[in-house]
């Protein structure tokens, strides 16, 4: 395949190298009308940068540090995807760490990713991370962060979210307007910022309903695949046990679901359920499984151009700000009301 440069675009477009190389940057110094054919040329030349032969050119690495939980993870998978994408085509490498859901790892892969000279940090905390002073050291070093998903009031960077508070909302409302009134609710750590915004808004629709809130239904835990059997058995040994559960996440959906299947209850009939992700199998499930789906790939995307843009523009950069991304809910078997004959 034959390799285009800059040289090559500006002499399509009848343009100087340097007003094309501005442009590949998002220059402010650049009209929009001629950002967007430099774009389009480069897209159909197919030029892709050289990141080491930018990094050649000045101190800049030209290198992101990414930093996930858990890469197998769909939400966090896709989310890369997405901050892949821009960086490429912004002639940026990128370097992928995974916490493991583990503050230590987390504050070690900081360090290694600050050995390595990248220019920026993308970031999701941990399921431990409840003090970010290792994020705020990467900071005054002015190295900027960007957090996206899981992230912390504490720290003055922009934050990249999904409207964890209105999917939440909408999933609950959902199976109260089903009918079901005793809906539990499992989660992660409390202290994480997505426990709190689903918890809000999960509490928020059952206040619209007039259901009074039971701190009894709401249980925390982790990711672990043997750890949501025993909160579901204790749930339903209640004397009044949940006709309903909504988890943060499809992965503890998944869970529930064969734990009430172990317990021979049937979906929807006895308990509705609902998730929060959109797991690639979620539809493929016996029954479909309800969820809101996060845009993760959205929000990977608009994460790596706030990072990019901080690291180009300094000064100039768009304001740090928390930039919320909408949910959906997909209604599916799982959750159907259910007919009363």
């Amino acid at each position: 395949m034959e390799t285009y440069t800059i040289k090559d675009i500006a002499r399509e477009l009848g343009v100087s190298t340097s007003t094309v190389s501005r442009a590949l940057r998002g220059s402010y110094e650049i009209s929009p009308e001629t950002k967007r054919l430099v774009m389009e040329c480069a897209e159909r030349l197919n030029y892709r940068p050289n990141p080491i032969a930018l990094s050649l050119k000045g101190s800049a690495s030209r290198a992101i540090g990414v930093i996930v939980p858990q890469i197998a993870n769909y939400f966090f998978s896709q989310a890369i995807n997405g901050i892949e994408a821009i960086a490429y085509n912004q002639g940026y490498h990128v370097i992928i760490f995974q916490s493991q859901e583990s503050y230590e790892r987390e504050m070690a892969n900081v360090e290694q990713a600050m050995s390595r000279k990248v220019d920026g940090l993308l970031l999701s905390l941990s399921s431990e991370t409840a003090d970010v002073a290792h994020l705020q050291r990467v900071l005054d070093q002015q190295v900027p962060i960007v957090l996206f998903d899981r992230v912390s009031t504490e720290l003055n960077v922009t934050k990249v979210v999904a409207d964890n508070f209105g999917g939440a909302f909408a999933a609950t409302e959902h199976l109260l307007q089903a009918g079901r009134r005793r809906i539990a609710h499992l989660t992660i750590q409390p202290w994480l910022s997505i426990t709190q915004e689903r918890l809000a808004g999960y509490r928020a629709a059952l206040e619209k309903h007039g259901v009074e809130f039971d701190e009894t239904l709401v249980r925390y835990g982790t990711f672990g695949p043997d750890e949501v059997g025993p909160m579901v058995d204790e749930l339903m040994g209640f004397d009044s046990p949940p006709d309903a559960f909504f988890t943060a996440s499809d992965r503890l959906a998944v869970g529930c679901l064969k734990a009430l299947r172990q317990r021979h209850l049937h979906i929807p009939a006895d308990v509705s359920l609902i998730g929060f992700t959109n797991l690639n199998v979620a539809e493929y499930l016996d029954p479909a499984l309800s969820t809101v789906v996060q845009p993760a790939t959205q929000i990977g995307q608009i994460a790596a151009e706030r990072l990019i843009d901080q690291i180009e523009r300094k000064h100039r950069a768009q304001p740090l700000e928390t930039v919320t991304i909408p949910t959906e809910l997909i209604v599916r078997a799982s959750s159907m009301p259910v007919l009363v004959k």
